[in-house]
């Protein structure tokens, strides 16, 4: 089996989980550490020539991720295709499977079992909490309506003051985000590298839970130590 992948987060599931069949990978795919596979640009511009090149039986793809001129440029080069749609944590586990069955994983990977379970009963704060958690600046950008991060962090009992805006990532400014009377702003460290002092700064009086993005935004192994290190994240910013 030989399966390129363009989602970061699939990667790291296939590559730990069917050792070997990983062949080629985006610039972005960072897990797990010293993967050695054929790089094929970015999850917004691969390099189609390059991917076909490595005669892929399997392209794992997302359909957030993903450009589908990108996705029809590579079925239409003969290529096998499997698209993921993942919005909130069960579909997640969901999706895994199929990804990981399509790519002859064998058996069921240990740290699958252990993320359920990490999520059966997630940390949660006493008291719900009401966030908005921005993902870009210049323009600044929110989490919107039906994200997977925003059910992570429904989970754990942060609410998204934005969920139920028409836009799945919409565009806010500054000052509206400062006058959304909010408990708590989520900043991760992607896909904008909030930091202590990029981000924070825009929010006077309000606490900032700076978070690891790929505990926030990846589905894959890291599911199952993400309640924990954001449970920590979370109870550092509103302590």
């Amino acid at each position: 089996m030989r399966v390129v992948s363009l989602v970061p987060s699939l990667t790291e599931a296939v590559a730990v989980s069917a050792p070997g069949a990983l062949v080629g990978a985006t610039d972005w795919c960072s897990h797990p550490a010293g993967l050695d596979v054929v790089r094929v640009g970015g999850t917004k511009n691969p390099d189609v020539e390059r991917i076909t090149a490595l005669a892929p039986d399997l392209v794992v793809a997302n359909e957030e991720e993903n450009r589908e001129p990108d996705l029809t440029a590579l079925r239409d080069a003969g290529l096998e295709v499997l698209v993921t749609e993942v919005r909130d944590v069960p579909g997640a586990f969901r999706e895994l499977e199929r990804v990981l069955a399509a790519c002859g994983a064998r058996g069921r990977p240990r740290w699958l079992d252990e993320a359920e379970e990490a999520w059966l009963d997630p940390p949660s704060p006493a008291v719900r909490l009401r966030a908005a958690v921005p993902v870009w600046r210049r323009p600044w950008m929110v989490l919107g309506r039906d994200t997977f991060a925003g059910d992570v962090l429904a989970r754990m009992g942060v609410d998204n003051a934005y969920a139920a805006h028409a836009e799945r990532y919409p565009r806010v400014s500054a000052d509206e985000l400062r006058a959304a009377d909010l408990d708590l702003v989520v900043l991760p460290d992607e896909p904008y590298r909030f930091t202590r002092d990029d981000g924070p700064e825009e929010f006077p009086g309000v606490p900032c839970a700076l978070v690891d993005g790929r505990h926030l935004t990846w589905y894959g192994p890291s599911l199952a130590q993400a309640p924990d290190v954001l449970a920590r994240a979370l109870r550092a910013a509103v302590r």
